[in-house]
């Protein structure tokens, strides 16, 4: 069993010093009436996302990591779900947050350097969430040193600065953010969103912070 388990982490070397990152995905389980995707800024590419190459010895260093939210007490699930290391689409699996821009926050336990951060919303049902936003900082208020690594907001409406990315369709291939080329160090990862195409609500399947 353990051997099956290191299997999973996403990581085959590829040269000496470097390896490939490869998500690993969860089955897909659509179901439910198909609600229209209705966006300015999206992008329609629903397939598995690319591979990148990622130093010898990196792996998701947030799994069992301490998760804290703007939204204390969230509708649906608990925040241990997040970083727990299950990307099921069932219920149970999933924390709901209330409407509005929200975010989660790992703890990484120490600054470390970060190479990529992959994210799963919701993928029982395809929708775009809003105002994505993935930021590092070592200021667990996020007040100063931050470092944003991914934002999709293309109006400004969650007023954490103009995105330059498109907004995406959950599935149950996640969505990776690829910061290997210039990797950044930090302690804290927060990911905003507001609501989505669906509901205004805010969901949260897994979240994966790849670094050493």
């Amino acid at each position: 069993m353990k051997k099956i388990i290191i299997a999973l982490t996403a990581l085959a070397a590829v040269s000496a010093g470097a390896a490939t990152l490869k998500l690993v995905v969860p089955p897909a389980q659509l179901s439910g009436t198909p609600v229209p995707i209705v966006l300015p800024n999206l992008d329609q590419y629903k397939g598995p996302q690319a591979e990148i190459t990622v130093p010898d010895g990196v792996t998701n260093i947030a799994k069992g990591k301490a998760v804290t939210s703007s939204d204390d007490f969230p509708m649906i699930g608990e925040l241990p779900l997040i970083t727990d290391g299950n990307k099921d689409g069932a219920e149970g699996c999933y924390v709901e947050l209330m409407e509005g821009v929200q975010w989660v926050q790992i703890d990484l336990g120490a600054a470390k350097d970060i190479y990529a951060v992959a994210m799963w919303h919701f993928h029982s049902q395809e929708r775009a969430y809003k105002d994505v936003i993935v930021q590092v900082s070592d200021d667990p208020k996020f007040a100063s040193g931050v470092k944003t690594i991914y934002n999709n907001d293309h109006d400004n409406s969650a007023k954490l600065g103009k995105g330059d990315k498109k907004a995406y369709i959950e599935t149950n291939y996640g969505k990776l953010v690829d910061v290997s080329k210039t990797p950044v160090k930090g302690r804290y990862v927060r990911l905003y969103s507001n609501g989505s195409t669906t509901n205004g609500s805010n969901h949260y399947i897994e979240v994966e912070v790849f670094g050493k």
